[in-house]
Parts: structure tokens; sequence; C-alpha cells
């Protein structure tokens, strides 16, 4: 079943994809409501609750006198499911960057933890996600593919058994998402990332903790390989990064 946005999740998106976009500059007011409201078709009603979406967002701030002026980005909620469509269709490049760079500050300790602390439910969950990729990396369209390595990373995180790593990753996933779908379109990506995943569960399984951060680093550091490789990223969008 198709799923039509609402008209305040319309305004919302429209008003944050100019925002993102950099229709309107950290600080600048927005257009006067009435105006605003004309020229995106909907009543000030409407506007003013899509606002207060923004606002809780951290994107806009209302204040008497001054009016609603937009926030600068880094006091954005950069974990917000929406702010990282936003990013993903405005500035897919930083986003990339920045979810690689939060990878590697999180998963390996994550891989560490998981090792120590994963039971049998965890370890069954990894082999899913695990079993889930193979079986896509075997259909013509790989259909499924990205969506299973999502879920192998939540599955890792969730392992670790600290739920703020856990929530992390249900917060990130549209980033992974992104992320994946990028670095697996280079031709060999996908059957390369397999043998690194089954590694990260083996060394959890095994409770190797050193052994499972080397091997999710491992998997991180392919992975922006294939994005700096991917077919349609400027050769300059995404640098892996080295110690």
């Amino acid at each position: 079943m198709v799923h039509f946005p609402t008209t305040h999740q319309r305004v919302v998106d429209e008003l944050g994809r100019r925002i993102v976009g950099g229709a309107w500059e950290p600080g600048d007011p927005l257009p006067v409501e009435d105006a605003l409201a004309a020229e995106i078709g909907v009543s000030r009603g409407v506007l003013r609750e899509a606002v207060k979406a923004l606002v809780a967002k951290g994107m806009l701030r209302v204040r008497p006198r001054t009016g609603t002026r937009v926030v600068p980005p880094e006091d954005w909620n950069h974990l917000d499911r929406d702010v990282l469509r936003w990013k993903q269709a405005g500035d897919a490049p930083a986003l990339l960057r920045d979810t690689g760079e939060l990878r590697r500050i999180v998963e390996p300790e994550a891989a560490r933890l998981a090792a120590d602390r994963a039971g049998p439910d965890d370890v069954r969950a990894l082999y899913a996600a695990l079993a889930a990729m193979e079986a896509a990396a075997a259909e013509p369209g790989r259909s499924g593919y990205v969506e299973a390595d999502t879920a192998f990373h939540r599955a890792l995180l969730d392992a670790s058994g600290n739920r703020l790593l856990g929530s992390l990753g249900r917060a990130v996933d549209i980033a992974l998402e992104h992320s994946f779908l990028v670095s697996t379109q280079t031709p060999g990506a996908v059957e390369a990332s397999l043998p690194g995943h089954r590694a990260v569960v083996q060394a959890v399984e095994a409770r190797d903790p050193a052994a499972a951060a080397a091997a999710v680093l491992a998997v991180i550091e392919a992975a922006e390989e294939e994005i700096a490789r991917s077919p349609g990223m400027p050769s300059d969008a995404v640098r892996p990064v080295r110690p």
C-alpha cells in the first residue's frame, strides 16, 4: 500500500529541504507568514504547525519581536530521521563522510562489547542478518541486500548490551542505508563484503573482542574505499580515513 504524506508532513518536508539546501542562511528570518503560506499553498495554521515541528528538530527558533529564524546547522538534531533524509537529498557527500566517521568511532567499540556480552539470541540475530545478506547477494537484482546489511549493523550495536548504542543504530539507519546503497554499487563490492561480515560474527561468537573490533573496522574501511570508487560520486566526495 502506498502511503501519501499528509499536508503537515508535506510542508515540514518542504521547509526542511529548503533549510538544508541553504535557501535561508543561519540567522535569516523566514518570509512573512502570509506570503510563505500562500507560496506553499496551505493555511497559516498548517504552516505554524510545520514550524513547530522544525523548532523541535532544532532547525528554527521562534522569539518575540524577532520572529522565526533559521538556526545554525551545528544546533540541529542530526540524528532526527527527517533531518537525515533531507541531508541525504541535499548534501549526500557530507552525510556519507559523517556516517563513516561515526561508524569508525562507534562500531569497533560496540563489537568489543558484543564479544564480551552477546548472548545466544544476539549471536543468532547476527547470523540471521548475515544469512539474509548472503541470500540477497545471490539474487539477480540483489533486492533486500541493503536492508539486510543495515539490520546486521543494528544487530551488532544491540549485541553490545548498551541500550544507548542500540538506540543510536535505529536512529541512524537512514544514514546507514544511504551509505550501503552507495558502497555496494561498485562491481564486486557485495561479494567482497560478505567474508568481512562473517568474520565479525565469528569473532563475537568466539568472545574475542580484539578480533571483533578489527573485523568490523576492516568492513568500514572497505566500505569507504567502495564509496570513493562508486559510480556517480565525485572523486573527492568521500576520502577514506587513515590513522
